[in-house]
């Protein structure tokens, strides 16, 4: 109960309080990208239920001669990366907060099609709900292998804390001024999960 009435209250009052900047924010999305500026995808949740997450776009909607999306990397704009480098494009997530899909802090909600990949022990991130920042996110963010994020997730779900939680968001706000891990090399964020030996061993 103490973590989700801190949830609250902290969403509460951010989103207020930024509410200038969230404006702002749309307005260069959609100046910038064009419609819509909200990026919305069906993300697992706590026990893996689905909820639509929330996002502001950072990348255009360019395709082949075929008619497919572009790869991420290639579609990702100079004012994307910069909304991303400083994670001004995951604030709308904190409506998913005030809704109880998420917290401030917990594994970051990843896509549904990875669901059948996990092995028991690492679908043990959705014991929690995720969050917008987590223990890997402060640990490496996306610049860190698949099996080294999900240990840290675990790491945060066993040990996880009203104190800790604290701890996370202070470092949170410390890598926001030093943005580092934002990608891997050669991709938008990270390469895909296709699952893993060691996973599975698990």
């Amino acid at each position: 109960m103490l973590k989700r009435s801190f949830d609250l209250s902290i969403a509460l009052v951010l989103l207020f309080g930024l509410a200038p900047l969230l404006a702002l924010l749309a307005l260069a999305v959609r100046w910038k990208l064009g419609r819509p500026v909200l990026f919305a995808q069906t993300r697992p949740g706590l026990q893996g239920a689905p909820f639509e997450f929330y996002k502001f776009r950072t990348m255009t909607e360019a395709r082949n001669a075929a008619g497919e999306l572009l790869p991420d990397a290639a579609r990702l704009t100079p004012f994307g990366e910069l909304m991303r480098k400083s994670s001004l494009d995951e604030l709308p997530q904190l409506v998913n907060v005030l809704k109880g899909d998420m917290s401030l802090v917990g594994p970051r909600p990843l896509l549904m099609e990875y669901l059948p990949l996990y092995s028991e022990r690492q679908a043990r991130r959705h014991a929690v709900r995720p969050g917008i920042t987590g223990w890997a996110q402060v640990n490496g963010r996306n610049a860190i292998h698949w099996e080294e994020r999900f240990e840290l997730d675990l790491w945060y779900v066993e040990h996880r804390s009203f104190r800790l939680d604290l701890g996370i968001i202070a470092m949170t706000a410390w890598r926001m001024l030093r943005p580092q891990g934002i990608a891997q090399p050669g991709q938008a964020t990270m390469s895909k999960f296709t699952g893993s030996q060691r996973g599975r061993e698990n």
